[in-house]
C-alpha cells in the first residue's frame, strides 16, 4: 500500500510543507509542486512544495489518498496519507 507522510512547523503554516523523500515518487512530486532540496547539515534530500498542507492534502485527495492520521509534534504538525489499493 502506498503511503506518503507531509508535515510543516506550525510557524510557518502556509508553507513550505514537506512532502517526500528521495525515494518519493517523481511524477506524484511533480504534480505537487514539489521539487527535491537537501537543508545544510542533512545528509538527506526531501520534497518541499511552497503551498501550504490544505492544498496538497486536497491535490493528494484527488489521487485517491485518504488522511488515516495526524499528528503535532513538538512545533511540526504531520500528516500520514494512505492510498488504498482499488485507486492503483
Amino acid at each position: 500500500m502506498p503511503y506518503i507522510v507531509i508535515s510543516t512547523q506550525i510557524r510557518v503554516e502556509n508553507g513550505p510543507t514537506v512532502v517526500g523523500d528521495e525515494q518519493s515518487d517523481p511524477e506524484l512530486m511533480e504534480y505537487l509542486g514539489a521539487q527535491l532540496t537537501a537543508q545544510l547539515g542533512n545528509d538527506f534530500k526531501e520534497y518541499r512544495s511552497l503551498d501550504p498542507p490544505r492544498v496538497l492534502l486536497d491535490k493528494l485527495e484527488l489521487k485517491g489518498y485518504k488522511v488515516i492520521a495526524m499528528a503535532g509534534i513538538g512545533q511540526t504538525c504531520i500528516w500520514t496519507l494512505n492510498k488504498p489499493p482499488e485507486f492503483e
